[in-house]
């Protein structure tokens, strides 16, 4: 495994493993525990997930050390007010089975956003949080929040694959150290990805598949990965990344890629209140 030095010090895995849609019917268990036994060091919830508990059981269960397990989860919309995020904090932790979490995340940038951050800010000072982070903002959310903060994210989890760079994104985050992460990395099983003629010559070139192919770029270009699947053989695979290195040529034709649009648009009308109503995280309590 290799790991990426985030703004505030700390080392994260550069590859781990996504938990999206996964069911907490014992098969979010079974495939995480899985993913660790097979070298994955990383995992990715969110309280919108409903699948917290199940990841941290698999944590617990797993023959690694928590501390060589790094925890991400992510805060929903309907928690943003102060008072309600820092009790979504503890319930977090709680149901993660852990005393601390290594990356937390303002999931969506819409509502309370300030009054979160301080919330989570707080967190870290506390020890509940090490690092943390905000996911989905383009560099109009970006800019219409960050500045106002008191401290910068040190990630910003969003849609990145070969089909959508961020290219202007890159050019806000990067002069701050902020690490994007990307969901979707492999453009969730898109077809015409998996498929294009530049990915496949480079699979053959290299005895590799092409999703082995997507994922070294974006290593390379120093994206945080996190692909999800069920099947052992693909999670295996989806690690064995590090034995080559594409040229920069490459690197080249594989910009030349983007297309700048991806499945989800952050900043189109309405999409804040339709995810503020999408569901209620708490109906199970």
């Amino acid at each position: 495994m290799e790991y990426m030095k985030l703004n505030d010090g700390l080392e994260i895995p550069s590859i781990g493993f996504g938990t999206f849609m996964i069911p907490a019917d014992g098969t979010t268990y079974e495939t995480v525990k899985t993913a660790i036994d097979l070298g994955i060091r990383h995992i990715d919830t969110a309280t919108a997930y409903f699948n917290e508990q199940e990841v941290g059981q698999a944590v617990k269960d797993s023959a690694v050390e928590r501390e060589d397990i790094w925890i991400t989860s992510k805060l929903w919309l309907q928690d943003y007010e102060y008072e309600d995020a820092k009790k979504a904090i503890d319930l977090s932790l709680e149901k993660l089975g852990t005393d601390y979490m290594d990356l937390y995340l303002l999931h969506q940038p819409y509502g309370k956003v300030d009054e979160a951050w301080r919330a989570l800010e707080e967190a870290r000072e506390e020890g509940k949080i090490l690092s943390i982070g905000v996911s989905n903002m383009t560099p109009k959310l970006w800019n219409k929040w960050v500045p106002d903060f008191d401290s910068i994210p040190s990630v910003n989890q969003v849609e990145f694959n070969p089909y959508i760079q961020q290219k202007e994104l890159k050019e806000i985050l990067n002069p701050l150290d902020v690490k994007i992460q990307a969901w979707g990395p492999l453009g969730r099983g898109n077809a015409d990805l998996l498929n294009n003629p530049v990915i496949l010559e480079l699979a053959e070139k290299y005895g590799k598949n092409a999703g082995q192919i997507i994922l070294r770029f974006e290593n390379q270009e120093g994206i945080i990965v996190f692909p999800k699947s069920l099947n052992p053989e693909r999670i295996k695979s989806n690690m064995e990344i590090f034995d080559f290195k594409l040229t920069d040529s490459e690197i080249d034709k594989l910009h030349a890629l983007d297309t700048g649009k991806g499945s989800h648009d952050p900043d189109a009308p309405g999409i804040g209140e339709m995810l503020m109503n999408a569901f209620d995280v708490h109906a199970n309590e």
